[in-house]
């Protein structure tokens, strides 16, 4: 019996399972028909061996190396429940508060904005409400608002912030012009019960400022912050608020289209900490807005995202983190699980959503 003949017998015997072994054993030795007596009983002898050996594998890895392994069922399923083609870009999609509706914000080709609220009933998704705005809208949030009201405020491609009653959504509850070009993030809390102090809104914008309103102020943010005369001013496409676990501290996390991720506390109205991951920011979020910084997720253009240990900062090198290249193309989102802050999901550009812990 050739080394190659050998081999194979033995890799068919560790693969296929345990019942099938001792017939495939003498399916391959009356296969040998026409050699000597002799031969015949060498030949048998040599299936023996591989038999027994490939008998032993299989007891070995049934018994050490499956508790291991996992089905693709042991694994949480990502399962989509309701799908649902629409006629217009849709640039952010929040869930209404206490409720099974969501709010879908866009624009549609001819240049316009849209708002359109569904409502989840009987496995399907029902148009509630569409209005039209003068405007696309780029990005939305409940954070600063009460369970009671459930106002959301969005920013548009005009620059302006604008806060909405979804009862009447035809007119503004507030509205300012905030940047001088796109809003392109949009971030609140001291709303639904999450973080103390005051309610508030952060923007960012291409027009590379960050600021942070105040609903019940007009027409003047509480700060902004913006590169110093001189500088260059770099488009800014995510903000998140953090650490609003008192009344009194509270901090802005930035990302920016150079890589640039900045840190500001608003507290002493001073910038924090800032590191570069190398490529355009697409999204931050901190675990949870409502506690002392824990932990800190950037997503990039190039498909990494990095995890950063808030809790305590090296006084040279910032605070630790890890990277990993999660998508093929670019990450545009993570958002945390509530009920569980170590889980979170990122979204990638070619349509995957994956799952980490």
């Amino acid at each position: 019996m050739c080394f190659r003949y050998q081999l194979e017998f033995l890799f068919k015997c560790f693969f296929l399972r345990r019942e099938h072994l001792v017939r495939h054993f003498f399916r391959q030795l009356s296969s040998r028909r026409g050699l000597e007596p002799r031969q015949q009983r060498n030949t048998a002898r040599q299936h023996l061996k591989f038999f027994l050996f490939a008998e032993y594998l299989y007891r070995f890895m049934d018994t050490n190396v499956s508790v291991k392994m996992s089905s693709p069922l042991s694994k949480p399923q990502i399962i989509t429940h309701i799908q649902k083609s629409l006629n217009y870009t849709v640039f952010d999609s929040k869930w209404i508060p206490s409720s099974a509706k969501f709010v879908c914000l866009g624009n549609f080709a001819r240049g316009t904005g849209v708002m359109q609220i569904y409502e989840v009933q009987h496995g399907e998704a029902q148009l509630i409400t569409e209005v039209e705005k003068p405007k696309p809208l780029k990005c939305g949030t409940f954070g600063a608002t009460s369970l009671q009201q459930r106002h959301i405020a969005t920013g548009d491609f005009d620059g302006n912030l604008n806060i909405w009653s979804l009862e009447t959504p035809d007119v503004p509850l507030y509205t300012v012009k905030a940047h001088k070009e796109i809003v392109n993030s949009i971030d609140g809390v001291g709303g639904l019960g999450i973080g103390d102090g005051a309610p508030e809104i952060v923007t960012g914008s291409r027009d590379g400022t960050v600021k942070v309103w105040d609903p019940r102020q007009k027409d003047f943010p509480v700060a902004n912050m913006e590169p110093v005369e001189g500088e260059t001013k770099r488009d800014c496409w995510t903000v998140a608020f953090g650490h609003a676990f008192n009344d009194q501290d509270r901090c802005v996390c930035a990302g920016y289209d150079n890589g640039d991720v900045k840190l500001f506390d608003l507290r002493n109205m001073s910038l924090r900490w800032e590191t570069n991951i190398k490529n355009g920011v697409c999204c931050v979020e901190f675990d949870r807005k409502d506690v002392n910084m824990n932990k800190l997720v950037a997503t990039s253009l190039e498909g990494k995202f990095h995890v950063f240990d808030m809790r305590t900062p090296h006084p040279t090198k910032g605070f630790a983190s890890v990277s990993e290249k999660a998508h093929k193309s670019t990450i545009w989102q993570v958002r945390h699980l509530p009920q569980n802050r170590d889980i979170f999901m990122t979204a990638g550009g070619a349509g995957n959503l994956h799952l980490w812990k």
